[in-house]
């Protein structure tokens, strides 16, 4: 932004100068300072001594406060003219509130002598203060619920995340049809309250018993066994059993997800079932012989019945798409993986997408900051790290048979075992297959039962397979959970769901027995006491830096709200033409973001950056300052600093890089630097330390809302980008971020572009709407 142009807003924009003269409105700009602040990155915190005024140029901000039980309120948003930091500044009080970016902001930190010799003694802008530090003291003391956010609460927000409202009335039904039981759900568009569940149990060749339910009203029947062509007949006859208002009409239903086991790495987000989809799903039934089969042909009966109602199919592989290589590999040889997709794919993705949204909605706070450990213990059981809202490691597999002993599932085992008993007790495939799957995991150790509650009953009488089954049980899911705080580097959120996760308090008993040292501290008189859960249940005591969460399994739910965003995506990628809309490509090299005070530290008191050159989103610029990396390992020298410097320093550094230096830092949004590794800045005049803030920048597009508006997204969705070259690449978990001030431009590291031969000029075309903020 030019000087004529920062001159221009300041006068037009920014109520705080409306009686200032264009002369001292010129002069208070000259003498501050411009600064950048990403998306989720603290512009100021509670506890900052503030010395400056913010005034916001662009993007927007949320100012907010938190109680003591945690729950976040926010008070005020923050638009371009808007001011912060100045209750401090007038009281001389530290900041009593966070002022957080939403977006890349542009702000003009006026200092504090700045502030006090010319806006203090214009008698208007006084006025203007008053009136707004007034305004934002209100809200403050206010109760949490009524603060402002966009005219919601921030419950009410998340909450909504999980909404099945839209503006047609009718019903999405749920289908997950398995070999031995089918569990279906009616979801009313209209959130009438009234969400049926049922389940279809065909493991008894004689009759199949049928349960269904809608909210605390259970049904049962025995029905004769029946031919899948025929599954929307018995659902019928089910729900009807719940009175009229509950029966199903197949003239009501508007869409219908059906829950798929495996979707490979073809699959990183819901589809709209296409031929082409069904296809793909029975290529990957290679990895799940059992369920893809069963999956499609309940499509194929669904899609026969309700040719003109859109459908989806909802992968429980495609929320772990996000794990990194270094999480997903097998050491085996690489070319296992390239040419044949042998990796660890993970599963249950659905339940742990669903206490990840839950968990934010419980705590009040952006899922965008939570680090959450998701136990889903039931017939299969895994746990998940998510980390800002991304699974970035999980316990199953290439398929759900690795990782926990389960209740009849073996877990991880030394691979060379199954060639033991393939050679010296001559067991095929086929047996091997069925002893890992069926006779093993709690019923294999205890020779008693996979129930877990026949085995604690059994425990309690002194069983020594019992007790010896139910201790290797626990201790797996608590070495993982520690294992998984490893991976994220701190853990906000530890919640159980599943069969066995919601109802034994003696498993969550144990999984959290020895792990306060890491902050989880469970109250054993609610666990205990705790027997049917509503929605979810708070077990950890009140002075537990982590909450500990019961959330009741709902995952079809989920599916259901995956089956609508998925069909919205779908309406909405269509309408956009993205093979019309290409978007530049730009290889991003490694660089640095530098606070003042750092700046000052490897330069010289008072220094300033020299901008050398700018850079393709305006306002940004590179700087002719370099500063050398230095990590517990090693060092890479002459970084280049980019400008204006920021609240805190940045480090963007790619994969190949961490090994140089010897860190890990996560895959993160520009300015989310919570948990990240730290390590030492040298420059001219001295080095600094910094206990935080490398990254390896997620792969990003920016844009403006003019832009956001052609291609169909928002800030924050994430899209699927071909990019092409000497040959067609697809990336995925590609995130937009949109702002006034940026130019269209898609930014992957070095690592990427060398990988695919791919050069800055090349162009991307938005292939899928994986998801919407």
């Amino acid at each position: 932004m030019s000087d004529i142009d920062l001159k221009r807003f300041f006068l037009e924009q920014v109520p705080l100068f409306e009686s200032f003269p264009a002369d001292k409105v010129e002069e208070i700009v000259i003498k501050s300072r411009l600064a950048t602040f990403e998306g989720n990155e603290a512009m100021l915190e509670t506890g900052d001594e503030s010395q400056f005024m913010g005034i916001m140029i662009s993007g927007h901000a949320e100012i907010s406060v938190t109680d003591q039980n945690g729950s976040r309120s926010v008070i005020a948003q923050l638009e371009p003219g808007d001011v912060y930091g100045v209750m401090s500044l007038l009281t001389g009080e530290k900041i009593a509130a966070d002022v957080i970016a939403g977006n890349r902001c542009f702000v003009l930190m006026v200092p504090q002598e700045v502030f006090n010799a010319h806006i203090l003694i214009n008698p208007k802008a006084v006025a203007y203060l008053s009136r707004l530090l007034a305004e934002r003291t209100i809200a403050m003391a206010a109760d949490g619920i009524t603060a402002v956010h966009h005219g919601k609460t921030a419950k009410t927000e998340v909450a909504e995340t999980l909404s099945l409202t839209t503006n047609q009335p009718g019903k999405v039904v749920v289908l997950n049809v398995g070999v031995s039981q089918i569990h279906f759900g009616i979801y009313d568009t209209q959130e009438s309250g009234a969400d049926i569940h049922g389940v279809i149990d065909n493991a008894d060749k004689q009759v199949a018993h049928i349960t269904v339910s809608v909210g605390t009203q259970k049904k049962t029947m025995e029905h004769v066994p029946f031919k899948l062509s025929e599954l929307f007949k018995v659902i019928g006859e089910a729900t009807a059993l719940l009175g009229s208002a509950f029966a199903f009409h197949p003239e009501d239903v508007n869409a219908i997800g059906h829950r798929v086991v495996h979707g490979g790495n073809k699959f990183h987000s819901s589809a709209v079932i296409t031929p082409g989809v069904i296809a793909d799903i029975e290529e990957l039934a290679v990895f799940a012989p059992l369920h893809n089969p069963a999956n499609v042909a309940g499509m194929r009966v669904a899609m026969k019945l309700f040719p003109n109602v859109p459908q989806v199919a909802v992968f429980d592989t495609a929320f772990h798409q996000t794990l990194a290589p270094y999480a997903y590999l097998y050491g085996l040889p690489y070319d296992l993986y390239k040419q044949h997709g042998i990796r660890r794919y993970g599963f249950h993705g659905t339940s742990h997408r669903y206490v990840s949204l839950k968990s934010a909605e419980v705590l009040k706070r952006p899922l965008g900051e939570l680090e959450i450990v998701s136990c889903h213990l039931g017939i299969g059981a895994s746990l998940c790290a998510i980390d800002h809202g991304r699974s970035v490691d999980t316990t199953m597999g290439m398929t759900p048979t690795d990782g926990l002993i389960m209740p009849s599932r073996s877990g991880s085992i030394d691979p060379a075992v199954m060639i033991h008993l393939m050679e010296q007790h001559k067991m095929t495939p086929e047996q091997l297959s069925t002893l890992i799957n069926t006779e093993s995991g709690l019923k294999g150790i205890s020779g008693i039962s996979n129930d877990i509650h026949e085995i604690e009953a059994a425990a309690a009488d002194g069983h020594h397979r019992a007790l010896l089954a139910h201790k290797a049980f626990c201790y797996q899911v608590r070495k993982n959970i520690g294992a998984y705080v490893a991976a994220m580097g701190g853990i906000d959120v530890l919640a159980f769901t599943g069969d066995i996760g919601e109802t034994s308090a003696a498993v969550r008993s144990l999984a959290c027995q020895g792990l306060g040292y890491m902050g989880v501290k469970l109250d054993e008189e609610k666990n205990r006491n705790l027997t049917a859960i509503d929605s979810y249940a708070v077990i950890s005591t009140d002075d537990s830096p982590v909450t500990i969460l019961v959330i009741a399994n709902d995952d079809e739910r989920l599916v259901a709200w995956e089956t609508l965003r998925a069909i919205e995506r779908n309406a909405l990628l269509v309408a956009a033409k993205p093979e019309e809309l290409p978007i530049p490509v730009e290889i991003s090299a490694h660089h640095v973001h530098l606070a003042q005070a750092d700046v000052e530290a490897l330069f010289g008191p008072g220094h300033q950056l020299t901008p050398m050159h700018e850079l393709s989103q305006p306002g940004q610029y590179a700087c002719e300052e370099k500063v050398h990396l230095v990590g517990p390992k090693g060092r890479i020298a002459n970084v280049r600093v980019l400008g204006p410097t920021r609240k805190e320093t940045q480090v963007e550094i790619a994969m190949t890089e961490q090994f140089k230096l010897g860190v890990q830092p996560p895959i993160r949004q520009s300015g989310d630097l919570a948990g990240t590794p730290g390590l030492t800045l040298e420059g001219p005049a001295g080095s600094t330390v910094i206990e935080r803030g490398v990254i390896c920048a997620q792969r990003h597009i920016h844009m403006t809302p003019e832009d956001a508006m052609r291609f169909h997204v928002r800030d924050n969705t994430v899209v699927r980008v071909r990019i092409e070259g000497e040959r067609q690449l697809i990336f995925g978990d590609v995130v937009v971020r949109v702002n006034p001030a940026f130019r269209l431009a898609m930014h992957i590291d070095t690592d990427e572009g060398n990988a695919g031969n791919i050069q800055t000029g090349m162009l991307g075309y938005i292939e899928e709407i994986q998801s919407r903020a």
